[in-house]
């Protein structure tokens, strides 16, 4: 049901339970069965989304030592899963809001600060800003350019190695150490 959810609301984002449950094959009654009203079933996707994000974000870190390297792992194999949610997020915006969005990355902003603040502590980034606050950073570089994407000014894969090379350098990298590093990350990755 929510994979044929996620199908409709990204094709049509404004797509109603019933043409849900028709895609489904099923009454709408089945739908409301499983899912009270509309904002419900927004928020099932959401939270199947956060915990692709966090699998995603740990295996980014997975056997990286260095933190901007591991940053740039987790950015690049995160931005591959949220691309997929990416047209949900406005969606997803109103159903949950971005209190209760921050609320579900909390486990993930925890580690995502550990991290941070090591490559502070390395005098890796050199930004005036606390870890806590480059999260918030990092999210909303990671936010904006999902609607850059959804508006057709950014294509996928540029954004997604933008999003890693834009937070590594407002962190304190030099740009072009930011940059080589994340097409580093990108190739390795690749198939």
């Amino acid at each position: 049901m929510l994979d044929v959810a996620f199908a409709e609301l990204t094709r049509d984002p404004d797509a109603s339970m019933d043409q849900i449950a028709r895609a489904a094959g099923v009454v709408r009654r089945t739908v409301y069965g499983h899912f009270p009203n509309r904002e419900a079933l927004v928020t099932a996707i959401l939270d199947e989304a956060v915990t692709a994000v966090a699998a995603a974000h740990a295996a980014g870190y997975e056997g990286v030592d260095d933190p901007p390297r591991a940053i740039a792992s987790a950015m690049l194999a995160v931005w591959d899963v949220t691309d997929r949610y990416r047209l949900l997020l406005s969606l997803a915006q109103r159903a949950v809001t971005m209190e209760g969005i921050r609320e579900r990355l909390a486990p993930i902003h925890a580690t995502g600060t550990q991290m941070l603040q090591r490559a502070l502590d390395e005098g890796r980034f050199t930004t005036p800003l606390p870890a806590r606050a480059l999260v918030y950073v990092l999210e909303n570089i990671m936010f904006g350019l999902m609607e850059a994407v959804n508006d057709g000014v950014l294509g996928s894969e540029e954004a997604g190695r933008a999003a890693a090379v834009t937070f590594l350098t407002g962190a304190g990298l030099p740009a072009q150490e930011a940059s080589s590093l994340v097409s580093e990350v990108a190739s390795a990755k690749a198939p």
